[in-house]
This record gives C-alpha cells, sequence and structure tokens, in this order.
C-alpha cells in the first residue's frame, strides 16, 4: 500500500467548493491503493472507462462554454478519479490535466494555492513519463512550464532541460533550447555554474540549432523558427562572448589539455564563430588539432591565420588541404584567398585559375571578377608593344568590372569606380582610325590574357 499525496485537491475545494475529496484515504478512512500493477485500467476497468468517457465529455463541454468556472467542476470530478484509479489508461489524462491545472493557476487567489497547481502540473509531466514514455520530449515540456510559472524556480528548470537536451539531442524542440540557455545564464549570473560552461553549451546548442536549421531548408515556416531560436541564443550569449572573455576561458582549458581533439574542436569552432581568428589561441588550437587530426576544417582555419600573419606563402598548402571541405561557398573562398595570394605574387594565370575556380562554385563570388580585372589592367603595359596593343588590356578589365557588378551587389560601388577610372585608359579615337579600327568591334585581347573583347574608346 502506498499513500498518495495531492497537493492540488485543497485548492479544488477553495476555488471550486469540492467536498469529501480527501485524497490517500477513502471515505471510509482507509488507504488508497496505487494501480501501477492492476493492468491498463486498474482495478474496476468498468469504471475506469466510464469516468474517462465522462471526463472526456465534460472536458470538451467546458473547453467550448470557453473555460467557464462552473463547466469545469464536472470535469475535473472524473477526470480526478481516473487520474488516482487508471492513470496508465489514456494519456489525454495528463495532456487535458495541464489545461485545467493552467486555468486553476491563472485564477488561484493566493501564492498557496498557486504553489499547488505548479506542483500538480509537474506531477502530470512525470506521471506521463512514467506510463507513456518519450522522457525527453516531455521533460523539455515540462521544464519550459516550470521556468514559466515559477521563474524563481529556475535551477530546478536548468536541471530538467540539460536533460532533456541530453536525450532528445538534434530532436529536442525549438523553444526548449532557448529556456535551456536563459537558465544557464541564470545560473552563471548567481553563479551556480562557471561561466566556461556557458561557452560549452553555447557550442552544444550551436550545432542543434545548425542540424535543424539544415534539415528545415524545404520548410520556409519551420526554417524561420529555428532561424529565430539562432538569433535569440546568439543574443543571449553576446554579454559573455567576448574574444577576451573567451580566450580567458578557453586558455585555461588549453593549457591544462592542449592535445584535447573534443577541446580543440570547441575553440576553434566557437572562435571561429565569434570571429576571435586574430588570436594565438586560435593559431595554436588549430596547429595542434591538424596534428592530431588532420582535416580540411583545420587546414583551413591555420590557413586563414596564416594569411592574417600576412605569411601568405606559408598559406598556400594548408588552403590546398582545405579544398576537400564539402561546402561549396567555401571551396569557392578557399579558391578566391588563393587567387588573391598569387595575385599578389604576380603569378597571374595561377590566380586566375582559382579565381575562375571560385567563380564557378559560387556564380555571385564578385570578387573573383575584381581580382581577374585587375590582374588584366596590371598587364596592359607588358602586353602590348603600341599605343593600342597596351591600351587594349583595359577593354577586358573593364568587362570584368562590369561582371563583379552584375554578379555581386555588395561590390557594386567599388567596381563602378575602378570602370570610371580604367575606361580613361582606353584608347583614343585617334589610334582606332590610325589601326583601321571601329568601335564596337569584336577584339581578341593577346598575351597571356587571350580574351575576347569590344573595342571602345576613352571617355
Amino acid at each position: 500500500m502506498k499513500t498518495v499525496k495531492w497537493v492540488f485537491i485543497a485548492s479544488f475545494i477553495a476555488v471550486f467548493g469540492f467536498s469529501n475529496l480527501a485524497i490517500g484515504s477513502t471515505n471510509t478512512g482507509s488507504k488508497f491503493l496505487m494501480p501501477q500493477d492492476k493492468g491498463k485500467y486498474g482495478n474496476d476497468s468498468v469504471k475506469c472507462v466510464e469516468n474517462l468517457s465522462l471526463y472526456r465529455e465534460f472536458y470538451k463541454q467546458w473547453k467550448a462554454s470557453d473555460f467557464q468556472n462552473s463547466a469545469i467542476k464536472d470535469a475535473i470530478g472524473s477526470w480526478r478519479w481516473v487520474f488516482l484509479n487508471c492513470p496508465q489508461s489514456s494519456q489525454y489524462i495528463n495532456i487535458d490535466g495541464l489545461s485545467m491545472m493552467d486555468y486553476c493557476l491563472k485564477n488561484a487567489k493566493t501564492d498557496k494555492e498557486k504553489s499547488a497547481y505548479i506542483d500538480t502540473i509537474m506531477m502530470l509531466y512525470d506521471n506521463r513519463i512514467k506510463y507513456f514514455g518519450k522522457e525527453g520530449y516531455v521533460l523539455g515540456r515540462k521544464g519550459s512550464d516550470l521556468f514559466k510559472y515559477a521563474p524563481e524556480d529556475y535551477e530546478k528548470a536548468y536541471y530538467i532541460f540539460k536533460k532533456s537536451i541530453e536525450l532528445q539531442g538534434n530532436s529536442s524542440e525549438s523553444f526548449v533550447l532557448v529556456y535551456y540557455f536563459r537558465t544557464a545564464i541564470k545560473m552563471v549570473d548567481d553563479s551556480k555554474i562557471e561561466k566556461g560552461y556557458l561557452v560549452e553549451l553555447y557550442d552544444n546548442l550551436s550545432n542543434i540549432i545548425s542540424f535543424n536549421v539544415a534539415a528545415k531548408k524545404g520548410n520556409p515556416a519551420e526554417l524561420t523558427e529555428w532561424e529565430n531560436v539562432k538569433g535569440n541564443v546568439d543574443l543571449a550569449f553576446e554579454p559573455y562572448a567576448s574574444c577576451e572573455n573567451l580566450i580567458e576561458i578557453f586558455s585555461k582549458k588549453f593549457n591544462e589539455s592542449p592535445d584535447n581533439v573534443d577541446l580543440l574542436k570547441k575553440i576553434t569552432n566557437i572562435l571561429d564563430k565569434k570571429d576571435c581568428t586574430d588570436s594565438q589561441l586560435f593559431f595554436d588550437a588549430s596547429v595542434n588539432l591538424n596534428k592530431l587530426e588532420p582535416s580540411p576544417e583545420s587546414s583551413y582555419f591555420i590557413a586563414k591565420m596564416l594569411v592574417k600573419k600576412e605569411k601568405n606563402q606559408e598559406a598556400i598548402p594548408f588552403l590546398e588541404a582545405a579544398l576537400s571541405i564539402e561546402n561549396e561557398n567555401t571551396r569557392s573562398d578557399i579558391y578566391l584567398i588563393l587567387a588573391s595570394i598569387y595575385n599578389a605574387s604576380k603569378d597571374y594565370q595561377t590566380s586566375r585559375s582559382n579565381a575562375r575556380k571560385s567563380i564557378e562554385l559560387k556564380p555571385s563570388q564578385g570578387k573573383a571578377y575584381l581580382i581577374i580585372g585587375d590582374m588584366y589592367a596590371s598587364s596592359a603595359e607588358s602586353c602590348g608593344d603600341n599605343d593600342l596593343t597596351k591600351k587594349a588590356a583595359y577593354w577586358a578589365a573593364v568587362d570584368k568590372f562590369y561582371e563583379a557588378k552584375k554578379a555581386d551587389p555588395s561590390v557594386e560601388d567599388y567596381a563602378q569606380k575602378l570602370i570610371e577610372a580604367y575606361s580613361k585608359q582606353f584608347p583614343i579615337m585617334e589610334t582606332l582610325f590610325f589601326y583601321n579600327l571601329n568601335v564596337g568591334d569584336s577584339y581578341t585581347v593577346g598575351c597571356w590574357i587571350n580574351e575576347k573583347t569590344i573595342i571602345r574608346v576613352s571617355r
């Protein structure tokens, strides 16, 4: 035998005027026997089915009556019976119970009543897990209701969310992640967990969010929902996400475990997301990660750091190693960096080859067109031996600047300035006349450029 205490009964009596509702004993004073081992419909299957049907009908009437106080009394009487005698008969007992307890909570007159209803809501979630499973999913909802109804109990909610996320992983509901992160922030602010854990949690939640953003690409409504979650979590993390804070937190961990692959991945991922890649910590972590577990991603991290340090030639092998990254936009960016490096060293043909590969992967890569145009303009003098041929490369250069404008609005203004500047370098009309050429005719620029263009005159 087990004595059952249901803290909400006293509040029912106060709010709805029930009588003879003592839980833990019957009217004769005998203790109530829990029905866990008595089958789906408990000790009295006929009475269970009868009360289940009655409460469901009364519950529907209550909802149809716009949740009137008087209409809920009939529903609660039958609902209470099935909840205590055959709780495993239907999960609607717990789902409908939440609606009724929410209504009771909103209409409670004292803090004691409110506390009783909150406790009952928590019990309903526990009952649902006990009889119907789906623990991770239900815990997410339980934590959300606890944080909503009793924000002062955020620590309890935090641990509920923690277990829910551990169980659900990528299947977690979007709002659960937001509430979990908010409770974690309160835990940090009240010195109940270390700030470093918040960073790790941000990384874990970001991975879940990224998974769902990618998975919802074909569903605009759900995609927007997850993008909003990302925005909420990023915004909440911002005060704790300065490069100074992150480096301070991770430097200690790195010095303690410089060969911990999981830690190195976390450090490089978070510092990259928060644009803290100028730090020595980012570089050291990337190098160690690449030694222990070579990958295109770690090679890319190292390459970007070397480029920022203006060690371009050292960056080339790392960039080439990173070209097996699956993401086409990232590969396009890698080819663009290679194009810039080879352009700076005046290896124009190799630079152009990389720029074209960048455009092939990402047609909107306007900077690649700018690099090609810049090389054509820089080659003008060396690609000719008279007044015409020394100017012809500017035609091809301006063509590329126009293509950059068309492909990428973000470079439009800069490309237009280049168009105006280099158009002044076109041959004059007298030069065209001397070589028997006409404006608008097709012309192939020679030298390494070897590209068709249109004849124009200086503006």
